[in-house]
């Protein structure tokens, strides 16, 4: 048991597992053939499936490119029809060009042959144009610039006759818009205004307890009569009517300083000079707060405010001063409203009509002591206490005697001659309303190619009959317009006055 036994072991150990290891390997080498065995069996079955299915779609495919094949070859035979009948449109068409184009060859040696021809007849009418020409002249006795200036001037006549008589119809329908929209305006206007019909007169009356009073009046030598005249400047007549007094003067201002002056007398009873300055001195006081009074009472009613006292005291002057009858103050409160309501029709500034039309005759406070016609006055003294610019064109243009009219201008004109020119507004003597009347007549029998002519309506219209040998119908508005103006320098009138020219021709002839 010593060394020998454990090489024996050993090598009994090593043979063991060599032997060990090679029955492992050939376990492993009969596995290892039957795995290969089987994967061979299920290649050759794959090979087997693949060959079969491969057959398959080489059948299929065999199939598809037939079908494809017989899809390309019947495209290609109808793209070869349609080429084929694209080829034979194209050679008819081609044939047809070149028919065409022989023919417009023929047509184009046609035209050169008929240019010829036509140069040759311009060239022969030319000649004979030149001959004519020449023969013209020597019949004529004119060059042809001369007489192509003849024509010229020919033609601006017609198109002179024809721009007037364009001009003259669209004069007509401007003018007849313009009247239809006025006439609108200023009816509504009228209607929502009604005024009392107004009378001045110069003199005024004052009634007395007794006639003893007229004594005492007078005074010893006429000194009271005499005093209260110079105070007043007003003249105290005396007569036999019984128990009154008359006070007469232009000046209204001074008739009402007289009249409350001499009430007061007569109430109090002392009657002497330096009384007499005493109660006129206190008259004219009551006056001056009656005056204010007034234009503060008027600036109410027209709704116009913020006035300045200066203005107030010129605007209350006017209750005493009248313009043909008329009561200025009430005017000019009747102008305010109707100067409003205008400017209402037309969408405006209200308040701006209002104030303008209230002040537009403010300037007839002081005409007598300024010179000057009271619209210009009336616009300086406006500028001095009212800065308002569209307030003085109104007041400065209501008449019309500026270079250029405001559409204020034109809606305090509108209502100054509707307060003015409405029957009762004025009061007019017949010697003078009959001498108006004659002086329209006149003016319009003094141009010339007048027949005859009428003043009508009150002398707010003058129809003139012209003679239509002398006068045409442009010639006719030209008439019409000069007669206006003459009507407008010579003659002074309320309100405004129409001009109607009126031309007839009458063509007469008999049957025989």
């Amino acid at each position: 048991m010593g060394i020998e036994f454990y090489v024996a072991l050993i090598s009994i150990f090593i043979i063991g597992v060599i032997f060990g290891g090679m029955v492992v390997f050939f376990f492993r080498r009969i596995a290892i053939n039957r795995q290969i065995h089987i994967a061979e069996r299920k290649a050759e079955r794959i090979i087997a499936e693949a060959r079969t299915e491969s057959k398959d779609l080489v059948h299929e495919a065999r199939q598809e490119t037939e079908k494809i094949k017989s899809g390309v070859e019947a495209e290609y035979r109808e793209r070869r029809t349609e080429l084929q009948r694209q080829e034979n449109l194209l050679s008819q068409r081609g044939e047809s060009l070149e028919r065409k184009l022989e023919e417009v060859e023929h047509r184009g040696r046609n035209l050169s042959n008929k240019e010829k021809e036509i140069e040759s007849i311009r060239t022969h009418l030319e000649e004979i144009r030149d001959k004519q020409l020449k023969q013209l002249e020597l019949i004529s006795g004119m060059s042809s610039s001369e007489a192509k200036q003849t024509l010229i001037e020919a033609m601006e006549v017609e198109i002179q006759e024809e721009a007037s008589r364009r001009l003259r119809e669209w004069d007509i329908k401007v003018r007849e818009e313009a009247n239809e929209k006025a006439q609108e305006i200023l009816s509504q206007a009228i209607q929502r205004c009604a005024s009392e019909v107004v009378s001045e007169t110069t003199v005024a009356t004052v009634p007395l307890p007794s006639d003893e009073m007229k004594g005492r009046l007078i005074g010893r030598e006429g000194r009271n009569i005499r005093a209260l005249e110079q105070a007043t400047g007003v003249d105290l007549i005396i007569d036999d009517t019984p128990e009154a007094v008359t006070l007469s003067s232009f000046d209204p201002v001074r008739r009402e300083v007289a009249r409350i002056a001499l009430t007061k007398l007569v109430l109090d009873g002392r009657i002497h000079p330096a009384r007499i300055e005493e109660v006129v001195a206190k008259a004219k006081e009551e006056l001056d707060a009656t005056i204010y009074s007034a234009g503060e009472e008027a600036a109410y009613q027209a709704g116009v405010h913020g006035l300045r006292p200066e203005l107030i005291k010129l605007l209350g002057r006017l209750k005493y001063r009248t313009s043909y009858g008329q009561n200025v103050l009430t005017h000019s409160i009747e102008v305010a409203y109707l100067a409003g309501m205008i400017a209402g029709e037309l969408n405006t500034d209200v308040a701006i009509a209002k104030k303008a039309g209230l002040l537009h005759d403010i300037g007839k406070a002081v005409d007598r002591e300024v010179e000057g016609n009271h619209a210009a006055i009336g616009a300086e003294l406006v500028t001095q206490w009212d800065k308002s610019p569209e307030v003085v064109s109104g007041v400065a243009e209501h008449h019309g005697e500026t270079y250029t009219m405001s559409m204020w201008g034109f809606i305090i004109s509108a209502a100054d001659a509707i307060s003015s020119a409405r029957p009762g507004a004025r009061r007019e003597s017949l010697e003078g309303y009959l001498k108006r009347l004659k002086a329209l007549e006149d003016i319009a029998d003094g141009f010339k190619g007048v027949e005859k002519s009428f003043a009508i309506q009150a002398g707010r219209e003058i129809r003139i009959l012209v003679k239509p040998e002398e006068i045409n119908d442009l010639e006719a508005m030209r008439l019409a317009r000069d007669i206006v103006k003459k009507i407008e320098e010579g003659l002074e009138y309320p309100g405004q006055i129409k001009v109607t020219v009126l031309r007839e021709t009458r063509a007469i002839d008999y049957a025989k």
